[in-house]
């Protein structure tokens, strides 16, 4: 049941009250999306684009429709934080013995941190009789049309929010309430012909203008691809261990974009060096990545995804490193050692094929020594 808003809950009054919370932007909109949104939803999931994220479509009614997630919806008050970083992202790419990690992963979870201040905004939003609900990235809302049309920004043609102040860095989260809420003017598309995104992109995952294969996305394949990662992607990731911020760090807007004030969104100390990153077991990684995005990898992947990256730094000194892990007990990582030590190191992986191959009882690692010649003469010089 809709509720009308009156002083002191209104429109300026929420504003201030966000703003004082930490929050760096934010706008309204009703609780409804453009047709366009549900529409390109189900050609994503339709064309399989989401990869293994069969998340995204089990509740794709209730992603499309804010009212269908929560049929008392009326209004959304969305919000965003500045995340900006300090350094140009793209340079942690050139850093070969380094693991790049996302921007929005180098600090605390920015769940935890949203969340808990969306929380407060709820609580004191209540007080005037309306029912709320806070989303932070964990539930079926398309945080990103809805934050269009409450006119924090546009989905640029790379899908993500754009900030005219704040470029690429704003973390979304969303309060859907009963309340009656006059919405924002929605933000109109300063993309133009700018296409630096889409060019950026290292592994080629834009089929177009605001269309996207997760399948082939570096964000995709270290964080929430679970197995192997094909072949013909590995060369392309670099050093990327964690995330991806190429086609984000490009855009022209960020030039507007300032560095956050937020400690908490800030880079936390530790070693990004990959021979420190590869020495990491289970209890090491907890401990390193706690509080951070980054553990919801678990160790294992994330082991893959730096073995990936010691595998492309053409550092023939870290071919011991990648060596070290071929007795590790995920045959995940033991699989990607294989692979990152035949890059590094061919006939020394040459020499230890035949011993390891014996006993490997995971067949996707098998496959890795499997790609090693047979024959010195094979091996490239």
């Amino acid at each position: 049941m809709a509720t009308s808003i009156s002083e002191p809950r209104s429109k300026a009054a929420i504003r201030e009250r966000a703003t004082a919370l930490g929050f760096d932007t934010v706008g309204f909109a009703r609780a409804a999306l453009p047709e366009r949104a549900g529409a390109d939803l189900a050609a994503f999931l339709d064309q399989g684009l989401h990869g293994t994220m069969d998340w995204l479509a089990r509740r794709a009614g209730e992603r499309a429709d804010p009212r269908v997630l929560w049929p008392d919806a009326r209004s959304v008050v969305m919000v965003g934080a500045n995340y900006g970083p300090a350094e140009d992202p793209l340079a942690a790419t050139r850093r070969p013995r380094q693991g790049a990690v996302s921007v929005y992963a180098q600090g605390r979870d920015y769940h935890d941190v949203l969340k808990g201040r969306l929380k407060t905004l709820a609580r004191w939003l209540a007080a005037s009789g309306g029912a709320v609900k806070v989303f932070v990235d964990t539930a079926p809302v398309m945080e990103k049309p809805l934050a269009e049309a409450a006119g924090l920004g546009w989905q640029g043609k790379h899908t993500n929010l754009v900030s005219r102040r704040f470029g690429s860095w704003l973390f979304l989260g969303a309060l859907f309430t009963s309340l009656e809420l006059e919405p924002d003017a929605p933000e109109a598309d300063h993309c133009g012909t700018c296409r630096a995104c889409l060019d950026a992109c290292p592994t080629g995952a834009f089929l177009d203008e605001r269309r996207i294969d997760a399948r082939r996305c570096v964000s995709y394949l270290t964080i929430e691809h679970k197995g192997t990662i094909d072949r013909a992607l590995r060369p392309l990731m670099g050093n990327r261990v964690y995330g991806c911020d190429d086609c984000l760090a490009v855009c022209p807007w960020n030039k507007y974009a300032t560095p956050t004030s937020e400690p908490a969104f800030r880079p936390r100390p530790g070693s990004t060096e990959l021979a420190d990153l590869a020495a990491l077991d289970d209890a090491a990684f907890r401990a390193r990545f706690a509080g951070s995005p980054a553990k919801r990898t678990g160790r294992d992947r994330f082991m893959r995804n730096v073995l990936i990256a010691i595998g492309n730094s053409a550092d023939a000194g870290l071919a011991s490193v990648a060596e070290a892990r071929l007795d590790d007990p995920s045959p995940l990582v033991r699989a990607m050692a294989v692979w990152a030590l035949a890059r590094l190191a061919p006939e020394r992986a040459w020499h230890l094929a035949p011993a390891h191959a014996s006993t490997e009882s995971d067949a996707e690692a098998r496959a890795e020594w499997d790609h090693i010649p047979t024959s010195q003469s094979a091996m490239p010089k």
